[in-house]
């Protein structure tokens, strides 16, 4: 049977339409089983409270295989993102950044945890998974 990869992918709440495309993308790749981690519109973490977030997040994180940050600018300025990368890097999680469509700049606080960063391409993102995941 093939390997399922657990991903986890760092993403801003205000650009979710990255994470779902990102998701989309990966699923419909052939010959390549995908079960994602991180908490989403549609199953969110419904809670106020940081310490219990961050603990849920930290658990999914560490049921990852490797997790995916997308690396738009956005992720410099948003603080969940950061901790959800130092995080995986504390747990020996290995990341890769995976750079927005279009994008020229990428952010700095993914590429400083990531082993790789791709371009929005399904074969270049496949073939890092394939080549990091633990």
């Amino acid at each position: 049977m093939a390997k399922e990869y657990r991903i986890f992918i760092s993403h801003s709440w205000t650009y979710s339409q990255d994470l779902e495309n990102l998701r989309n993308l990966l699923k419909e790749r052939g010959y390549f089983n995908v079960s994602f981690e991180e908490a989403t519109a549609d199953v969110p973490i419904n809670s106020t409270n940081a310490t219990y977030v961050k603990s849920r997040l930290k658990l999914k994180i560490s049921n990852s295989n490797i997790v995916l940050g997308i690396a738009g600018m956005y992720a410099s300025y948003s603080d969940w993102m950061a901790w959800e990368l130092e995080t995986a890097y504390g747990l020996d999680i290995p990341i890769v950044g995976v750079i927005p469509w279009g994008q020229e700049r990428i952010s700095a606080t993914v590429t400083k945890y990531s082993k790789q960063d791709v371009r929005w391409n399904t074969e270049s993102i496949v073939a890092a998974i394939r080549l990091w995941a633990k």
